[in-house]
């Protein structure tokens, strides 16, 4: 089947600018052996993490008390991933993706398994933790950028946005009744068997992706790392449309990182509940999967204009958080910010694949990474302390405003209001 058609007019004129209608099918991504088998080792190691990052979340406050020992643990991880993303770039230009991401999947099995140990164990020590945590952040940093770099490796171009659109699927149904589960599970049970989970699944991830068939790497690895870094950021730099939207993101995740991650537990405890919080997390999930279904049949034409759009939808949950709105007003905005999240993801991952050359696409995709992501270790860092100053109300309402005005701004730039479909 190919994408859904508009055969009649829209009130709205510049509708079908956001549309393209496909006039011979694109075809299934799962006809690809390799993309079932990376599509099925994602499924199970997203299913793993959907119950690890509230448990991880819960078990923290459980046995520090503070939201700032829960944001050195998380800043801890983002900061080494940060760290490490140019050099995973480097790494998945110049070596076969799938070896690249088979190694990662057994070092992040390994880390998940020995924070679950401790935990389990009622050992509970701060650093050692944020230590653990730090070593987790260093595997992903090494695993984001061969992620994204494999799938146009396994697809068609054609198919890309499919293929996305599928894996955003699948990440986002594992979200759906993940929260709520590891919610109950932390407040009953504790939050060290669901990161026991977390480590057995990555485990098996890496088997089916050791099923993926290895593809030549895409750099060359006679050049010096530091020439790989240069033609990787002279690639990155040259495009304006890239790092515009990096630059936005690199705001819109230091607040949603710092307000969300760190103080929506905190507000969700004092206000309203560990269980209400997975339910408002599943909701969020909700507006994921249908969006990210959505996209697996229309096409958006000019897919940075709906992604900016879209990511300022991420600013109403933290508004409605701040200002102690009901619970169901929570999830359903929640919901909603979700479906925009969705759009955004798939269409940035489209846009990169489809336009930035596969034998740079792991280094465009380090740097932006390391933009994107660079502020978050601050974000989590201080958004205890803010709370503690201001309220952790107000610095919420305050977060998201900030969000909604990085989110809009790139639109400025016309390479990003008319990047095409690919």
């Amino acid at each position: 089947m190919g994408w859904v058609t508009l055969s009649t007019p829209c009130a709205c004129p510049d509708l079908r600018c956001w549309l393209v209608v496909a006039e011979t099918p694109v075809g299934s991504p799962f006809a690809s052996r390799g993309f079932r088998w990376f599509f099925t080792g994602r499924l199970v190691s997203l299913a793993g993490t959907s119950l690890s990052s509230v448990a991880l979340a819960f078990a923290v406050l459980d046995a520090a008390g503070s939201a700032t020992a829960l944001g050195v643990v998380l800043t801890g991880h983002s900061l080494a991933m940060v760290v490490f993303l140019l050099a995973g770039g480097v790494v998945a230009d110049r070596l076969p993706r799938r070896g690249v991401l088979v190694v990662s999947h057994l070092g992040a099995g390994l880390t998940q398994a020995t924070v679950a140990t401790v935990l389990l164990s009622g050992s509970f020590d701060l650093a050692a933790v944020t230590a653990l945590s730090a070593v987790n952040g260093v595997v992903t940093g090494f695993t984001m950028p061969a992620l994204r770099g494999i799938v146009p490796e396994l697809v068609a171009r054609g198919q890309l946005q499919r293929a996305n659109s599928l894996l955003a699927s699948t990440a986002n149904a594992t979200k759906v009744l993940g929260p709520t589960v590891a919610g109950v599970l932390s407040a009953t049970a504790g939050g060290g068997w669901a990161l026991a989970v977390d480590a057995v699944s990555y485990l098996l991830a890496a088997l089916c992706l050791a099923r993926v068939p290895v593809r030549p790497a895409a750099g060359a690895p006679r050049r010096s790392v530091v020439d790989d870094l240069r033609d990787g950021w002279d690639a990155f730099r040259s495009l304006t449309w890239v790092w515009a939207v990096t630059l936005a993101f690199l705001v819109v995740n230091l607040v949603q990182q710092g307000v969300w991650s760190v103080l929506g537990p905190t507000i969700a405890r004092a206000s309203f509940g560990e269980a209400a919080w997975g339910v408002i997390l599943s909701g969020r999930a909700v507006g994921l999967l249908a969006a990210s279904l959505l996209l697996y049949r229309v096409a958006v034409r000019r897919p940075l204009r709906a992604g900016q759009l879209c990511t300022a939808l991420l600013a109403l949950p933290l508004l409605l958080l701040g200002t102690a709105a009901p619970v169901g007003w929570l999830v359903a905005v929640a919901c909603l910010a979700g479906a925009g999240s969705a759009v955004a993801g798939i269409c940035w991952e489209t846009a990169l694949q489809g336009h930035v050359p596969q034998r740079v696409l792991s280094r465009v995709s380090s740097y932006d990474d390391l933009g994107s992501f660079v502020a978050i270790p601050l974000g989590q860092a201080v958004a205890g302390p803010l709370a503690l100053a201001f309220g952790a109300g107000q610095v919420a309402v305050a977060g998201a405003v900030v969000l909604a005005g990085s989110a809009l701004l790139p639109l400025a730039a016309r390479s990003v209001r008319d990047l095409r479909h690919a």
